[in-house]
């Protein structure tokens, strides 16, 4: 059972949080996390998984109110959905998620 874990900095106030763990070559759990440092703390902006069965893509605002959204993939789609999302996207995110509003 292969798993990988990392943490990446994207900036000094933003960083994203990685892992996986794939059976025989599937994936079969994963967690994507974008997060951005409001002062001295860590706080999730997107975060893709599959912690209820399915997967799917929680976005939060500065008030640590969260939507939740399915994704109609399954966890192999969706991981590599999430790591070209958060590195494509983490600035536009960050700053929606600074000025109070949902990624």
């Amino acid at each position: 059972m292969p798993e990988v874990e990392y943490d990446r900095p994207l900036s000094e106030d933003v960083r994203k949080r990685h892992y996986h763990k794939t059976e025989r070559g599937q994936v079969v759990d994963f967690v994507v996390q974008l997060e951005v440092k409001v002062e001295q703390t860590w706080k999730p902006v997107i975060r893709y998984d599959c912690a209820h069965g399915f997967a799917h893509k929680d976005c939060y605002n500065l008030r640590e109110e969260r939507k939740k959204e399915r994704l109609e993939l399954n966890y192999k789609e969706a991981l590599i959905l999430a790591d070209s999302d958060t590195n494509d996207n983490w600035e536009t995110y960050r700053r929606r998620f600074l000025e109070g509003e949902y990624p």
